[in-house]
């Protein structure tokens, strides 16, 4: 196992931001930096061992601060919060009380607010031991931030073991009852970027999905057999993207109440060989197949653009606090919020 760390550069306010590179003894290298908690790469060998990022980034902090990335900003990699997805109209009620968030998606709040938890700089705390490597990120989000009540203790642990597993562990703790719906952003592509991900194959568990009109749910739970949005046997992304405008952006309930940790679905690709199953404790994941990822021109070469990257979010539902049959995104003094997402790469 091997630990490191390097500066990645200055943010606008002159504060440096770090990155931590963890890496395993099977070639498993994953570098995150604690400026947004962000995932920049995952390099994973192929069926012939040839080494690769596979989720979408940058080399440099610049390009993430950068005019050009954040017009039409993707959240690569990042950690969302306080509020992963989207709350209607950027309103509901917590503990009786009216929040009103920040309309920065249409009609609706997404992923936060204006400045959420992908742009703030964590604390970092790395760790190592025979069986795993990691970094503990920590913030405080004050109450207030972006309309959320209550001082917000989050942590967030990476970590890499030689079962090839990156292991994502959300902590928090609050003063003030608020929301909480942590998840990472990352947009995966197993073949490096070589090719988009229509013809990524992908199988899940889920036997039903939040129904939704422009991206908000109704409160209905409907079944996926037989449909567009059936993953139940293996099935290439592209097949269902040809028939859906804007390609696949639906959260699927993973019938998960007990919060126990579970294997969920695979991700793989046959030219490269590589394979990623995903494990979680949480309700629901949210499957976007990344429509409208910005292409970008980065040291002189186009990269990115449409179904460049597929992302695979663990979470709770979208506008939970307005659907009190959806699982509760509430956390309340004395509670701790704690779940944890495993990404384990391998072949087929």
């Amino acid at each position: 196992m091997k630990l490191s760390s390097k500066s990645f550069g200055m943010l606008p306010n002159g504060k440096n931001a770090d990155l931590f590179i963890l890496g395993n003894n099977n070639q498993v290298t994953v570098k995150i930096t604690n400026y947004g908690a962000i995932i920049t790469s995952i390099e994973t060998p192929d069926k012939n061992g040839e080494l690769t990022n596979v989720v979408c980034g940058f080399d440099k902090l610049e390009d993430y601060i950068s005019d050009q990335y954040l017009g039409s900003y993707p959240y690569f990699g990042s950690i969302i919060g306080r509020f992963g997805n989207r709350i209607a109209e950027g309103k509901c009620l917590i503990d009786g009380k009216e929040f009103v968030g920040a309309v920065n998606n249409g009609p609706n709040h997404l992923h936060g607010g204006l400045e959420g938890f992908d742009k703030k700089l964590w604390e970092a705390e790395t760790f190592e031991s025979d069986k795993e490597v990691g970094v503990k990120l920590s913030y405080t989000s004050p109450d207030g931030e972006e309309g959320y009540p209550g001082n917000l203790d989050v942590v967030c642990i990476y970590s890499l073991n030689d079962k090839n597993e990156l292991s994502i562990k959300y902590e928090a703790e609050t003063d003030k009852t608020t929301l909480v719906n942590l998840t990472n952003h990352s947009y995966f592509n197993l073949t490096g970027g070589k090719e988009d991900i229509k013809n990524h194959d992908l199988v899940m568990t889920a036997k039903s999905m939040t129904e939704s009109v422009d991206s908000i749910p109704t409160g209905k739970i409907i079944p996926v057999t037989g449909t567009e949005f059936d993953f139940s046997s293996k099935k290439k992304l592209g097949a269902g993207i040809a028939t859906l405008e804007t390609g696949y952006d639906n959260n699927y309930v993973l019938d998960n109440d007990a919060y126990k940790l579970i294997y969920v679905g695979t991700l793989s690709e046959e030219k490269s060989g590589r394979a990623m199953e995903v494990l979680t404790t949480q309700p629901g994941m949210q499957l976007y197949t990344g429509f409208w990822n910005p292409e970008l021109v980065i040291d002189g070469k186009k990269k990115f653009g449409s179904y460049s990257g597929v992302a695979l979010e663990t979470q709770h539902y979208p506008d939970s606090p307005n659907k009190p049959n959806f699982p509760s995104t509430e956390l309340k003094p004395g509670k701790k919020y704690k779940h944890q997402t495993i990404y384990k790469f391998g072949l087929i």
